[in-house]
């Protein structure tokens, strides 16, 4: 490694010790711009996506200047358990060789059991919001931190952790430095940052809604009921290594992972309603490669900090452009391309169109292969794999075997026959929209757009309609274009009157009556 790309940075050396052993080779951006703010003890706002290397960009400088004397030093508050452990298991890696000890702190677990870790020799606490304050609360736990990092805020302001962040930091020290990292900048955070830090500096590595340029953007124009097809027609086409596939609902995810899984592709569903320990798995076998498709909400996926994800599917459109940046950022990590596929039906275009203005970029609109072209695809794959592969040993005997029964034509026949089975394709002839009818839906969507903006100028005008005088077009406000009162709105208000008074009298005999009685 090529060390002194971070030497310059003034680390301690037990901490580059740790960076060698890492394969740390060059700093990120977000690396480059905190690393040296955060050695000089300011407090810090920083703006940078996931995958960026954030957890090294406050925990390197942060390390460095801890010393680890058995005291808590270092509060680091997550969004999720997923985000807790793997932060921690992260500074722990690059802490040790200073003698850094981590202890996380999450809802799930023993309470017992987290708090002697919280009092014994942990120098870091990597918590979620929930479980930290109870503890805080109930007197169980009590630190003195130096250093306060509020990581993906913007994560937690949304599962609504915003009030126990407040409620955190009046059980620390105001005098401490405080780090806080977000994808995007919502005023609530804006808030929390100017409440509780002071004179930070600021760090922006990235626009609110911008996407990395590692990744690929492409969607599809399939109806509801395709989505599944579409899946997985375009895993089989893709063959991702490592993908996560986000959908909007639980039993949707389920549902998914288990015809994954029947079609021969390792997957596992991660959501709300599975235990901790569960989840945890789920998580450990997708790291090692012995799932190979995460099927995921977006509540479970928060935080995941996964490497090698070649792939991201969006199931259904996310609602909203930020959720769009936070779920495709799971891949292009570290220098790495990455894929995002979005699949969306006609009823979310006008989403589609909301999405693709606001992150930049290009999303390419593609079609998904029909099945004579992925049984094409798949023969030009066997044939060359026929062609590079090594011949084993116990072949030779087989064949002389075969030939005593078999023409070599028809041994042929057969064995590309197996490698055909072994490799069958499934599913409908063609899945999608046509570029007919999706020409046809742009159209309708370019034409309600127009009628839209058309319409507001109306209403517009509308509302600032006047005569020469001034006055409310005369229509609206009850008066002739002669200035006398129109009959008929007369006549309405007096009859509204003549009600009104009819309504008072019959409530009063009926106060009175109430009275005697």
């Amino acid at each position: 490694m090529q060390i002194n790309e971070f030497s310059i940075f003034g680390l301690d050396q037990n901490i580059e010790q740790a960076l060698l052993e890492a394969g740390f080779k060059t700093p990120s951006p977000v690396q480059k711009e905190a690393i040296p703010l955060a050695l000089e003890g300011f407090d810090m706002v920083v703006q940078a996506h996931t995958g960026t290397g954030k957890t090294a960009a406050f925990g390197l400088p942060i390390m460095s200047k801890m010393v680890c004397d058995g005291s808590i030093e270092t509060l680091v508050v997550t969004p999720t358990r997923e985000l807790c452990i793997q932060v921690s298991d992260e500074l722990y890696r690059l802490g040790k060789y200073k003698g850094v000890k981590t202890a996380s702190i999450y809802g799930g677990q023993s309470y017992s059991r987290q708090i002697s870790q919280v009092n014994g020799e942990a120098s870091i606490i990597v918590a979620t919001p929930g479980r930290l304050l109870d503890l805080l609360k109930s007197g169980k736990i009590e630190i003195n931190p130096k250093f306060i990092i509020l990581d993906e805020a913007d994560e937690m302001l949304d599962m609504g952790f915003l009030d126990d962040i407040k409620e955190i930091l009046k059980f620390t020290p105001p005098s401490a430095q405080k780090l806080l990292f977000s994808a995007t900048m919502p005023e609530p955070i804006k808030k929390i940052a100017k409440e509780f830090l002071h004179d930070a500096k600021y760090v922006k590595i990235v626009s609110d809604t911008s996407t990395n340029v590692d990744i690929e953007q492409e969607y599809y124009v399939v109806e509801e009921s395709e989505r599944t097809d579409a899946t997985i027609r375009l895993i089989d086409f893709y063959e991702p290594q490592k993908a996560i596939i986000f959908c909007r609902m639980k039993k949707e995810a389920d549902a998914l992972a288990h015809t994954l899984l029947a079609k021969g592709h390792p997957s596992k569903a991660l959501h709300g309603d599975m235990d901790q320990k569960d989840r945890e798995a789920t998580i450990r076998a997708f790291k090692k490669g012995d799932v190979e498709i995460l099927v995921a909400t977006d509540v479970a996926a928060r935080g995941l900090d996964i490497d090698g994800v070649s792939h991201v599917f969006n199931y259904h459109i996310p609602f909203n452009p930020q959720s769009y940046v936070h779920r495709i950022g799971r891949t292009g990590r570290a220098g790495h391309k990455g894929l995002a596929i979005t699949l969306v039906s006609p009823q979310e275009f006008r989403d589609l169109q909301r999405i693709k203005q606001s992150v930049g970029g290009t999303i390419s609109h593609k079609f998904i292969p029909s099945l004579d072209a992925m049984s094409e695809d798949l023969n030009n794959k066997l044939v060359e794999q026929i062609f590079n592969y090594e011949v084993d040993e116990n072949a030779p005997k087989i064949l002389t075997a075969l030939e005593e029964v078999l023409t070599p034509s028809q041994i042929a026949y057969k064995m590309i026959s197996i490698l055909l089975d072994a490799n069958q394709l499934s599913g409908p002839q063609s899945i999608g929209l046509d570029a007919q009818n999706i020409e046809r839906i742009l159209e309708k969507y370019k034409k309600g757009a127009n009628d839209k903006s058309r319409n507001s100028r109306q209403r517009r005008g509308s509302r600032d309609g006047r005569d020469s005088r001034g006055s409310r077009d005369s229509k609206r406000s009850g008066y002739k274009k002669d200035g006398a009162r129109d009959s008929r709105s007369e006549g309405r208000s007096e009859f509204k009157k003549d009600d009104r008074r009819k309504s008072e009298s019959s409530f009063k005999q009926s106060d009175a009556k109430k009275r005697r009685l």
